[in-house]
């Protein structure tokens, strides 16, 4: 029997469902992390929340251990990296919080309209300012979502409640989605432009770092009234902070901030200024939902070997497995790929198989082209949830098979559609092994997608490979491969370098302004 401890504290029905699975459950929480590690060799499932830490010593103590579950959105305690080397499988519960953290945004909201912390103080001081506190109405005024995903979308449709204008900003948003939430799909400098509140529901990624920067909340509506209860690291605090002193910002609630426990900040003692201590998931309800998830996921595994919501492992039956594995990594780069150079919204994708792979089952191979097109602004998307989150937003996503014979014995093509046309990549298996890419944006290119990667779109004339070699070169960055493509001679050329490094900010500005340049671009994969 299937053996599994709670190390954290976690809502008593959690441990009612594994018993009534089969699985053997033991509740001991508040462990140091030396007397886990002494313990944590007799079982086959940990269940966590955030307390404890899922450390290389703990997986390395762990001799027996198939799966951590956190029951809870962030994994930032767990090792996730160390875990698949050691072949644990890591899950979360990211949809259990959504209600809750939807309505602790409308609830700060709120509070920032009507002053209520400041206003509550100065009553029960004593004072009845009642002169001093003149709020607004939410009703007329535009909310502006930057992310419009599962919490995002509870979030609108509350404000639509109150009759509120909410207008959304996400690059997975199609415009058939928008209409179905009753939202108008903007871009981001529309949003900041015109609305009144501006509510923060995306995850905390290298293209959203610091998406509420001192440029872009210069760039806002004065006055406008800012809520996030997403990730800490999203608004330029100190910049927010400025802000509120000039009067530009008319209030912040903020439930998260970059550096947590936050037992001090600029912010605190500010005019208009509300925070609370990332109660986002703090309600009963929530804490039972994520309890009885974590408890059904891991059971599940453990008992016939199902998976939901795992960060670390595909959706597999153990006979696709061995077959599949290889045309997953093609797919999932093909996705990165397509999601690291198209721009712009996406509208759709289509994911077409021919030759060998139109043999297989195809709903992994999609899944590993959406985890990797969804990787570029999620850093918690897999194969699992990555269907899930593309639905989600509205994403059209098409499977094509096709039984003709190409010029491949096999082939995956990856197209997706945007405001500036079709987008479409292909790649083999050579060696029905090693992934390969064989055509980008309608011209052959061969080249392995590895590392760190520098993707170019030049007129082709002579002398430019000589000044693009000679400029990395000069900066000290070392090429690894050379893949060139064109149309034809004289025309357009694209050319993809692996390199034994990143590309440098500075460096990718000179490479850009080199003469014939017409894009450039660093990738990573």
């Amino acid at each position: 029997m299937p053996k599994v401890l709670i190390s954290d504290k976690m809502d008593p029905k959690a441990a009612e469902i594994f018993r009534q699975r089969g699985v053997e459950v033991d509740e001991i929480t508040g462990k140091t992390p030396e007397e886990l590690a002494a313990i944590i060799d007799q079982y086959d499932g940990l269940a966590i929340r955030s307390s404890t830490k899922a450390t290389k010593a703990i997986l390395d103590a762990a001799t027996k251990l198939k799966v951590i579950g956190r029951a809870g959105i962030g994994v930032d305690n767990v090792d996730i990296p160390y875990a698949s080397s050691k072949g644990v499988v890591v899950m979360n519960t990211p949809f259990g919080n959504s209600i809750t953290t939807a309505e602790h945004a409308i609830a700060l909201m709120f509070a920032l309209a009507r002053q209520l912390p400041e206003a509550d103080a100065s009553t029960q001081a004593g004072k009845w300012e009642k002169n001093r506190f003149m709020g607004v109405e939410l009703t007329s005024k535009t909310l502006g979502l930057i992310g419009a995903g599962n919490i995002g979308s509870i979030v609108a449709d509350r404000a639509l409640g109150l009759r509120m204008k909410v207008i959304a900003y996400d690059p997975f948003l199609t415009p058939e989605r928008a209409i179905e939430m009753g939202v108008e799909k903007v871009e981001l400098e529309g949003l900041l432009a015109r609305a009144d509140f501006i509510t923060l529901h995306t995850p905390l990624t290298d293209q959203t770092r610091n998406i509420l920067s001192r440029e872009n909340l210069a760039r806002t509506k004065k006055g406008v009234r800012i809520i996030n209860c997403a990730r800490g690291g999203l608004i330029d605090e100190a910049a927010l902070k400025d802000g509120l002193d000039s009067g530009h910002i008319g209030g912040a609630a903020l439930d998260v901030f970059v550096t947590e426990p936050a037992k001090e900040s600029p912010l605190f003692g500010t005019a208009n200024f509300i925070s609370t201590p990332h109660l986002g998931a703090s309600t009963s309800e929530a804490q039972v939902n994520v309890a009885i998830q974590v408890a059904e996921q891991m059971a599940d595994f453990l008992v016939s070997g199902g998976v939901t919501n795992a960060l670390n492992m595909p959706s597999l039956s153990a006979e696709e497995a061995p077959r599949l594995r290889p045309y997953m990594a093609l797919a999932e780069k093909l996705g990165s790929l397509v999601g690291q150079l198209a721009h712009g919204a996406l509208n759709g994708i289509s994911i077409e198989v021919e030759g060998a792979a139109a043999e297989l089952n195809q709903k992994p191979i999609t899944g590993a082209v959406l985890a990797g097109l969804m990787r570029v602004h999620s850093d918690t998307v897999n194969m699992v949830n990555a269907p899930f989150l593309a639905k989600e937003r509205g994403l059209d996503v098409r499977e094509v098979r096709h039984d003709r014979e190409g010029d491949y014995h096999t082939l995956v093509r990856v197209t997706v559609s945007t405001q500036a046309g079709d987008r479409s990549v292909a790649g083999t298996l050579f060696g029905d092994a090693a992934p390969r890419l064989v055509e980008l944006f309608g011209i052959k290119v061969e080249a392995d997608l590895v590392g760190h990667m520098l993707y170019i779109v030049n007129e082709d004339a002579p002398g430019f490979i000589g000044r693009l070699g000679t400029t990395l070169g000069e900066a000290g960055v070392n090429i690894g491969t050379f893949h060139l493509g064109r149309r034809s001679a004289g025309g357009e050329a694209v050319l993809l370098l692996s390199l034994d490094e990143a590309v440098a900010p500075e460096l990718l500005a000179t490479v850009k302004a080199l003469p014939g340049v017409k894009t450039a671009m660093a990738l990573s994969f």
